[in-house]
């Protein structure tokens, strides 16, 4: 089924559900929960898969691989509410939602977005995408200049104040900021009235096709680093 838009009960639900959290509230509302985000959610990932396949985009995903779970992992966590307050969805080259390089929406109360990139990968793959950055600076901001023209830009919300060891010598001020991210990604804020449409499948594709150049750069980076 093609995406028609998320409903009115979508956002309030998760805004009840954090104000319960107990299994006997959530089984009482579940059907809200299919109805309204779940099912909304996997229309809208096939969707787009499906358009970005026929754009020849190497991005897949699919509602049985790609929605993230409601349930929390409170295993090594001291917040134990058994739900998460938001839904999210995750397309990668290869479907999985653990693939290096996502394209991602995220929907909640507080605020909904794209977003792309390479979101607090493991060290040895940060490792290899600075030094892809330090190696290749014309590259890296051939890449980037592509993300302004598009409206975009690296998020610098969670930065080193320093730069990491290795990188002491780096003296070009983008490269040196981009090397201190523990993250490489680009976000895209989305309205509240815009999940209600069906073209927010048109808008989530036109993120990816903006922000395919930092996921191209980045999926180099790490072949070429290793």
């Amino acid at each position: 089924m093609s995406f028609q838009g998320f409903g009115p009960e979508a956002l309030p639900f998760f805004k009840a559900l954090k104000f319960h959290q107990s299994r006997e509230w959530f089984e009482a509302n579940r059907a809200t929960y299919e109805s309204a985000v779940k099912g909304p959610m996997g229309d809208l990932v096939e969707d787009v898969a499906e358009r970005l396949r026929h754009a020849k985009i190497p991005i897949k995903g699919d509602r049985k691989s790609s929605v993230f779970r409601i349930h929390r992992d409170v295993r090594f966590s001291s917040n134990k509410d058994p739900y998460k307050t938001n839904a999210g969805v995750a397309l990668t080259r290869s479907g999985g939602k653990s693939d290096p390089g996502v394209l991602y929406f995220h929907l909640s109360p507080e605020e909904c977005f794209f977003a792309a990139g390479f979101y607090l990968p493991d060290p040895a793959e940060l490792g290899r995408l600075r030094a892809a950055a330090a190696r290749a600076p014309k590259a890296f901001k051939a890449m980037t200049a592509k993300l302004r023209r598009a409206g975009l830009g690296l998020s610098d919300g969670d930065s080193l104040k320093r730069a990491p060891r290795g990188f002491e010598a780096v003296d070009d001020a983008e490269i040196a900021a981009a090397i201190r991210l523990k993250s490489l990604i680009c976000l895209k804020p989305v309205t509240a009235s815009a999940i209600a449409s069906p073209a927010l499948a048109d808008d989530f594709c036109a993120f990816a096709r903006d922000a395919l150049p930092l996921l191209a750069w980045g999926w180099d980076a790490l072949v070429d680093s290793r």
